[in-house]
């Protein structure tokens, strides 16, 4: 049971069917775009990263850390900011928690990575409010990568790239991607062939080969199934249509884009560039994705107002049919090949596909 005051997780029912296999966990802070409703704060998106106490978020708008509070994520495992670009919706929850982290005296050191002016923000913000930050903190642009292709990160076992947006303000959109992964250790067919369990095990997983106290040389990968492969998540707002986005999203499990306004609103969405339901749901076509999730949704879409998110979701589904709404706290695992047909969620409304609701 989630405790007193934290809402839980909602998690739709068709992932209760997916592997054991540590999943990449996304979960949802906020999700409404310009201002935060009763019910969705500005954005923030978590990744929760499988084998590691490791907590990577995307944006950051103000109240992001009580988000996290109301949450079962841990912010003393965050490790890495990603920032899309410099609107307040994005960032003014930024300040708080690296305080926040600082004062808790647990932070190893944090890595933050975004569009140019990023670094002088934070500055000044410390410097104004003499705020001190006691752990290491190192911030990095990111336009170069975008604009080269070259990986932005490396990092173990995953990979994030970025590329440009087309907003009002220098902005851009991140893939996680996580590398395939040796394939299974057939433990039965080693005992077969008298090979003791112990450390060798670990040696003859990754693949290397082994030689045997009797002389045997023994070939990790004759005992290893097929490379598993990783999963990969794209994370794109604020933009409208781009190409760019296309191309970074191409054959990505997982792809969460922003949705602002509704397909009746195109031409407010271009003037503003921002996107439409129907602009996400094209972005995910054309980019192959297994799967949509749309957020980043205007305040003018409450329900009971004349459209309402369960309105952009059938917009999108009609050219994507694979796609959810997200809403505040929704919590997703993902896994390869988020497209398979048994993992499909249902075409009801929006609560239906979600299994539940936020606050």
């Amino acid at each position: 049971m989630a405790a007193a005051g934290r809402p839980k997780t909602a998690r739709p029912a068709w992932q209760h069917a997916r592997t054991a296999e540590p999943a990449v966990q996304v979960t949802f802070l906020g999700t409404s775009s310009g201002v935060p409703t009763r019910s969705r704060n500005v954005s923030a998106v978590a990744l929760r990263l499988p084998q590691r106490a490791e907590l990577w978020l995307f944006d950051c708008g103000e109240g992001t850390q009580h988000q996290f509070l109301r949450s079962d994520l841990r912010v003393s495992q965050l490790r890495r900011i990603f920032v899309t670009h410099m609107h307040g919706d994005h960032v003014l929850g930024l300040p708080g928690l690296m305080a926040s982290l600082g004062l808790a005296g647990s932070c190893p050191g944090l890595d933050l990575y975004g569009p140019d002016p990023l670094r002088d923000y934070l500055e000044g913000v410390m410097r104004t409010t003499s705020t001190r930050i006691s752990y290491p903190l190192r911030t990095h642009r990111v336009r170069d990568a975008a604009h080269s292709g070259a990986l932005l990160l490396d990092d173990d076992d995953i990979t994030v790239r970025t590329a440009p947006l087309t907003h009002r303000v220098p902005a851009f959109a991140y893939r996680v991607d996580r590398k395939p992964r040796p394939g299974r250790f057939d433990v039965a067919k080693a005992k077969e062939l008298g090979i003791p369990p112990g450390p060798i095990y670990a040696d003859l997983k990754a693949g290397r080969s082994v030689t045997l106290d009797d002389g045997r040389v023994i070939r990790g990968e004759a005992l290893c199934g097929p490379p598993r492969p990783g999963c990969s998540l794209v994370y794109c707002t604020d933009t409208v249509f781009s190409e760019a986005a296309v191309e970074l999203a191409r054959g990505a499990d997982l792809l969460i884009h922003e949705s602002t306004f509704s397909h009746g609103e195109a031409a407010m969405a271009i003037a503003r560039q921002h996107s439409t339901s129907t602009m996400a749901a094209q972005t995910a076509l054309e980019a192959g994705v297994g799967r949509l999730v749309l957020t980043h949704l205007s305040p003018r879409y409450l329900p009971g107002n004349p459209m309402t998110p369960d309105d952009l979701l059938a917009e999108a589904r009609a050219i994507f049919p694979a796609t959810i709404i997200a809403k505040d706290f929704l919590s997703l695992d993902v896994q390869p090949g988020e497209g398979d047909p048994e993992t499909e969620p249902d075409g009801g409304p929006e609560t239906a596909s979600l299994g539940g609701s936020g606050p």
